[in-house]
């Protein structure tokens, strides 16, 4: 619980982040994580709160009051291990995850929340600095072979616990390199990806083995999917060969926008922008599209239009603007009405801050071009009523715009490969398969389980992580019977 009295004493500290002058010339990550000093601090402010609603608040139930007591006496080391216990990737959360554990800490009822995550990215990286995560390999192998179809935090978490219990696993991944879109959908001033490099060589020593630029065949990817695969590999081949599949792969479906002029040079999917600059930045070839000296709309205003908010600052940018459907919410919520869920309040990130114009309540009509050319957008303002969004008449203009990125979600998994497999989908297109109970996150195909995006559709990583975790538990028991991996 840290210290008794430390949640009086004590005010929450923030991450220092590099000035935005100086991040804007490169893309490596710029936060710094907290001091040993400040990390205890933090801890120190854990108060026992009796029901520790940030453990049912973390989707992979951290057990985060232990190690915030661990790290307010000094105990890194055993922190790690309670850290890792249940978080597969804390170097991952840790920088990436929005923390839905704070948004249910007691403190933040009426004030600010323990900084949970920043604690949680001071412990992995004191981990890594101090050689603290090391292999684990089993003490006997099973003879069972599995094949994981998706290198994603869902992938890589079932195929690391499954490899510690003895499984011989194969992560299959259609792109050049794994990680998902841990790898080519985060930006590596979010996300360093030798972070990636150096949890993979953890799981080779563990005894998994990566395939990557491998596709399982079945229909033809939609527009703005990346593939890199070289090779192909049937459904059926994968299923007779392992004694089980697990289909892990993200929601990469984006979400179109079908108005006038949409196939104008100029307006692109988010991911295609994003993936491209981060195999630039690994040096694997130059980005085709560029944001310099160019006035840029991003269309969405989450994560991934944040991410392009930052990447087309990186690039030199004459402007950015951000147009989200939904109306500017609160700048704070109401605490007492919210706690412990997740609130709707205005959320500034970091490349935000670094410039870009945003407007709530807009919806794009048309795409205008000139010799083919994106040149601008024809908006309009919105009213919600009664949940639906009403059209204010006389409210149409016009704004600038050499590029437009849509960043408007992700409609759900690539249909084609759950499809080669024969596997049911439910009503939003994801693979159908419970959560819970005997038989949970099977399909209705003999010995082929679905996790994380795949089942789920677009989520956190810290779902698809705890999915990824909980479906090798369910894995094992299918090929052995029982299982020592926690639930």
């Amino acid at each position: 619980m840290g210290k008794p009295t430390g949640f009086m004493e004590f005010q929450r500290l923030s991450e220092a982040y590099e000035a935005k002058e100086a991040r804007l010339k490169h893309y490596k990550e710029f936060v710094h994580h907290l001091t040993d000093d400040q990390a205890a601090q933090q801890g120190a402010r854990c108060m026992d709160c009796g029901i520790p609603f940030c453990s049912s608040g973390c989707p992979v139930n951290n057990i985060i009051p232990d190690w915030n007591d661990l790290v307010y006496r000094g105990n890194w080391k055993q922190a790690i291990e309670v850290l890792h216990s249940t978080n597969n990737f804390p170097e991952v959360t840790g920088r990436i995850c929005p923390a839905p554990c704070e948004t249910a800490c007691t403190l933040n009822i009426n004030t600010d929340p323990v900084g949970i995550k920043s604690i949680e990215h001071a412990i992995i990286d004191k981990a890594g600095e101090n050689g603290w995560v090391r292999p684990q390999p089993p003490p006997r192998k099973t003879g069972k072979k599995v094949a994981v179809v998706g290198s994603g935090p869902a992938g890589l978490a079932c195929a690391q616990q499954l490899a510690r219990v003895g499984h011989h696993v194969t992560v299959f991944e259609k792109n050049s390199r794994i990680g998902g879109l841990m790898r080519y959908g985060i930006p590596d001033f979010k996300l360093d990806k030798r972070l990636i490099d150096w949890r993979m060589a953890q799981l080779e020593a563990e005894g998994v083995k990566f395939a990557p630029g491998v596709m399982v065949t079945g229909s033809a990817l939609p527009q703005g999917v990346a593939n890199d695969a070289a090779k192909t590999i049937p459904a059926d081949k994968l299923v007779k060969d392992f004694d089980a599949v697990v289909l892990a792969g993200g929601a990469e479906h984006p979400r179109d926008l079908p108005v006038p002029g949409r196939d104008l040079a100029g307006v692109h999917f988010a991911l295609e922008f994003l993936i491209p600059q981060n195999k630039e930045v690994a040096g694997e070839g130059r980005n085709p599209i560029s944001a310099k000296g160019k006035h840029v709309v991003v269309i969405g205003g989450g994560d991934t239009g944040s991410d392009c908010v930052g990447t087309s600052n990186r690039h030199g940018a004459a402007s950015v603007t951000q147009f989200e459907l939904l109306p500017q919410p609160p700048d704070k919520e109401n605490g007492p009405l919210t706690w412990p869920y997740w609130p709707m309040k205005l959320r500034t990130s970091s490349s935000h801050e670094e410039g870009c114009s945003r407007d709530w309540s807009v919806a794009t009509k048309e795409f205008i071009g000139e010799k083919g050319k994106l040149k601008a957008l024809k908006v309009v303002r919105l009213e919600w009523q009664g949940g639906k969004m009403i059209e204010i008449p006389g409210s149409e203009f016009i704004v600038k715009a050499d590029l437009a990125f849509l960043a408007m979600g992700f409609v759900s998994p690539i249909g084609g490969v759950i499809d080669a497999f024969g596997v049911a989908k439910d009503a939003r297109g994801n693979a159908s398969a419970t959560t819970d109970g005997e038989g949970c996150y099977k399909t209705n195909v003999g010995k082929v389980f679905a996790a994380g995006d795949m089942r789920r559709g677009q989520s956190l990583v810290v779902w698809a992580i705890r999915e990824g975790r909980q479906c090798a538990r369910a894995v094992d028991e299918f090929l052995i019977g029982a299982s020592s991996l926690p639930r």
